[in-house]
């Protein structure tokens, strides 16, 4: 055993197989834990290695439920949710037995393919809809909640793939995470009752490495999306770029009564430069002039916060960090510390040099306005 758990400051981790504690028994055997946080519907996988020199260890059976907590000695152990063992190893010399986990949210029945609409409806309805029929709870903030849909066919497509396909749309991320299926705007790092969330505060002192990069931002000076109306069979294109405004404005009735409903209007405050070399287009065709708006804003977002990365390792593990919190560093270059970053993956790793937590980072959308 080479993890020292004894010590006052030393990690700690709760492990249960199919129901049981087997913490006890696991410890002096441990030889590392990872656990990759994922973002989107990228199962989270959990990766246990045990020494077996001594032949004494069963192999557990595939589809084993696995549960895991970390945290620190003496501290507050961290949820890290449910697991199913499906890829077990045995290697040797010497013997180890290696276990490869994933996360249990993701149930077959999401992965299926469907067949069905959605008319009239609001976002946050369809994406009920979507967790009721796959035994999870739906968290959506109001912001989209409340936005309509007027028609959706889910032909030939699974609940995975048709909430990937809204997360698109609408510039969101979907994913799930302990029994609820999350469908939050990215890079707004708010909760889903539209609250901000605290951010994480790193420090220069708290990493053993850090890499930071940028790249060109002018690869791409603007985004196009088509549309085709097959009611009228009208059919254009939309082009976004930094200097295309939105706005979601109130309409105004005849008799000049300003309505509760809203609008979204776009203002283009300096024309676009059209050059087939540098605009990203979306292989999509949108059923409304509205939505291809819609489209093209969300993937000009993504291509501004995609700019810049930066990724850290924790020498002392935080197994509270998760994707998506806000963070903040401190202790860099001026210009990497001035900037808001957003979570973007994290892996904990207990093995022994410790409990580190690696974290890649991106930047979030109001910094590239500049």
């Amino acid at each position: 055993m080479n993890i020292d758990l004894t010590r006052t400051d030393s990690p700690a981790f709760s492990l249960s197989l199919s129901g049981r504690d087997i913490s006890a028994n696991i410890t002096p055997r441990l030889i590392s834990l990872s656990l990759t946080d994922a973002r989107g519907f990228e199962a989270d996988q959990l990766d246990i290695e045990l020494d077996d020199a001594d032949g004494k260890l069963d192999l557990p059976t595939r589809g084993a439920k696995i549960k895991l907590a970390l945290g620190w000695k003496g501290g507050l152990m961290v949820d890290k949710g449910d697991y199913t063992v499906d890829e077990i190893e045995h290697s040797g010399a010497p013997d180890k037995i290696t276990l490869r986990a994933r996360s249990a949210d993701l149930r077959a029945g999401i992965a299926q393919r469907k067949e069905r609409s959605f008319h009239g409806k609001t976002l946050g309805e369809i994406i009920r809809t979507l967790a009721e029929a796959n035994g999870l709870t739906a968290v959506i903030p109001p912001e989209l909640s409340d936005r309509k849909v007027p028609h959706l066919d889910q032909q030939g497509e699974s609940d995975i793939a048709l909430a990937t396909r809204l997360a698109g749309e609408w510039d969101a991320i979907a994913t799930v995470k302990a029994g609820r299926l999350l469908f939050i705007r990215a890079g707004d790092a708010t909760t889903a009752s539209g609250l901000p969330m605290p951010p994480v505060a790193i420090l220069r002192r708290d990493g053993d490495s850090h890499r930071f990069s940028i790249a060109d931002r002018d690869n791409y000076t603007a985004v196009r999306a088509y549309w085709q109306d097959i009611d009228n069979g009208k059919r254009g294109e939309v082009l976004v770029d930094k200097n295309t405004q939105f706005e979601r404005k109130n309409q105004v009735g005849k008799r000049g009564k300003v309505l509760k409903t809203k609008k979204l209007t776009v203002t283009q405050r300096e024309a676009i430069e059209a050059s087939a070399d540098n605009i990203k287009q979306l292989r999509h065709t949108y059923a409304s002039e509205n939505t291809a708006w819609q489209g093209a804003r969300s993937a000009w977002e993504k291509l501004q916060r995609g700019v810049a990365s930066f990724e850290i390792t924790l020498a002392r593990g935080r197994p509270e960090i998760m994707p998506e919190l806000p963070a903040t560093v401190q202790g860099f270059k001026p210009a990497i510390d001035a900037c808001s970053w957003i979570i973007a993956s994290v892996t904990h790793t207990l093995d022994d040099n410790g409990l580190i937590t690696r974290l890649a980072l991106e930047m979030k959308l109001e910094d590239m306005a500049s």
